[in-house]
């Protein structure tokens, strides 16, 4: 490899996450509820201009909601606290467009509230959402009034929830009532999540998390963390957002030409680079809210089977939407649909067969002089990394009896930044000897590989080329 490149690597590994991204990747896998105006109208983006009066979920149980989510392996929830309507579902001091002139609860109601504190019952993760676009408030496009306003909003739902673990944003910008759009002041709405809820990461339009491109839940095959800082501009994020509804939007693929963000080749001239995770948003079903002509149109089990694999095996965060009826329930096709996904994760990776193999390595020791057995847990404590330098590593699991494997995870020591450019598994098939079933690039926070589901006695990983040194935190075979 050239020089160049070994300069550049070092500049590439001194990239690692803050505190706050590396607890939002261990979430893994959460959930979005799109609830609003709009299921009663069975639109999915408003207009502004519906009444408060036609909300009224007679029969909503926020905890429903999050046990519904933690029976699909969700570990937190966030809400459409107000979509781009402009309708808030809380009661909102600076808008008479809210739950407060609802019929819900005789206006006494407070969702937010409400499934905040089931959240927190159930000890997953509550987050929110708050559309900068307002197409009901007459200051959207005023310039500082609205931003005051916006912010004004932001505060109530950043001091009157407890712990919020994500401020979510899009780039969506269209018009309000008055024809006029916002020129959003970001850097303002970063500094009052930042000052009022420090450990929040702000996704999406924001420096911490960002989408991955579609809504289809297709992810790239190289996903990069490490990324140019350009990749962190609202503006940028802005012109890849839906700015209408679109069923073609929520269909579309990835755009070829940004399939590779963090390639060696890519980053090279990049002045600035940042940590930057990607999340992969879709819904349950083909639209984000509620519409009764999508019951029988609920993504299939091996549909989000797939879908997480890829996701959560492929180095991004799983954002996926579910949205309850006008009465507030979940239908229960929906509900049934997440537990089958529950149960498919926690019965693929309760047991991990590693605990039972023999595992070496070459080298036989990393550059603390630790050996590779450190590897079975699952910590960046106990990493294993070659001397920098030693791009390669081969670790090998062997076992006296065959068992029958499905999947690999494979996980970096991110804190030292995300590494692996190349990689191979190979199998020794019981009988049948050993091959090649993987052939992949990155690995990041998490890799899953999909094994051939036979009786193996042994289990090869090898680790062609990485920045500097390989930092591997776990291996799991299940």
């Amino acid at each position: 490899m050239s020089y160049k490149y070994e300069e550049l690597d070092k500049r590439l590994i001194r990239v690692v996450p803050s505190e706050r991204q590396v607890e939002y990747q261990t979430r893994e896998f959460y959930g979005f509820i799109h609830f609003t105006v709009n299921t009663y109208t069975n639109r999915e983006w408003g207009l502004g201009d519906e009444s408060p009066e036609i909300f009224n979920p007679n029969n909503l149980d926020a905890e429903s909601w999050v046990k519904a989510a933690v029976s699909a392996g969700m570990q937190g929830l966030i809400l459409t606290c107000k979509h781009h309507d402009g309708f808030c579902l809380w009661p909102s001091k600076y808008t008479g467009h809210c739950i407060k002139n609802s019929p819900y609860k005789d206006g006494k109601g407070d969702i937010v509230k409400e499934l905040s504190e089931a959240c927190k019952k159930y000890g997953i993760k509550f987050g929110v959402y708050l559309s900068p676009w307002d197409m009901n408030s007459s200051m959207y496009g005023s310039g500082k009034e609205y931003d005051d306003y916006y912010i004004n909003q932001m505060m109530e739902l950043l001091t009157n929830y407890g712990d919020i673990y994500t401020f979510w944003m899009d780039g969506a910008c269209g018009e309000g009532p008055n024809g006029k759009k916002q020129v959003y002041d970001w850097e303002r709405y970063y500094s009052k999540v930042r000052e009022l809820q420090p450990e929040a990461v702000i996704s999406i339009s924001g420096p911490d998390v960002r989408w991955c491109g579609n809504e289809a839940g297709i992810v790239r095959k190289s996903e990069w963390s490490v990324v140019s800082k350009l990749m962190t501009s609202p503006a940028l994020t802005a012109e890849l957002s839906q700015q209408e509804d679109s069923e073609e939007f929520r269909k579309r693929a990835i755009d070829p030409t940004k399939e590779e963000l963090g390639s060696r080749e890519v980053l090279k001239n990049e002045p600035e680079l940042t940590w930057y995770p990607a999340e992969t948003d879709l819904s349950i079903r083909p639209g984000w809210f509620y519409h009764p002509e999508e019951d029988d149109k609920v993504r299939s089990l091996e549909n989000l089977k797939d879908i997480y694999l890829k996701s959560v095996g492929g180095n991004t965060a799983l954002l996926l939407n579910i949205c309850p009826m006008k009465d507030g329930c979940l239908h229960e096709n929906d509900v049934k649909r997440l537990a089958e996904l529950g149960d498919f994760i926690r019965e693929s990776f309760k047991e991990n067969l590693a605990d039972k193999a023999e595992i070496i390595s070459l080298p036989e020791k990393g550059d603390r002089g630790e050996n590779i057995t450190g590897i079975r847990t699952d910590s960046y404590e106990t990493y294993f990394k070659p001397k920098d330098g030693h791009r390669e590593l081969s670790i090998n699991l062997k076992w006296k009896e065959g068992v029958k494997a499905s999947y690999l995870v494979l996980k970096e020591n991110i804190l030292l930044s995300q590494r692996v450019e190349k990689f191979k598994v190979y199998e020794d098939v019981k009988g049948e000897g050993g091959g090649e079933v993987y052939d992949g690039t990155v690995i990041g926070y998490k890799r899953i590989v999909k094994l051939s589901g036979k009786e193996i006695t042994g289990l090869k990983i090898e680790i062609t080329d990485a920045r500097v040194a390989p930092a591997i935190s776990f291996v799991g075979v299940y």
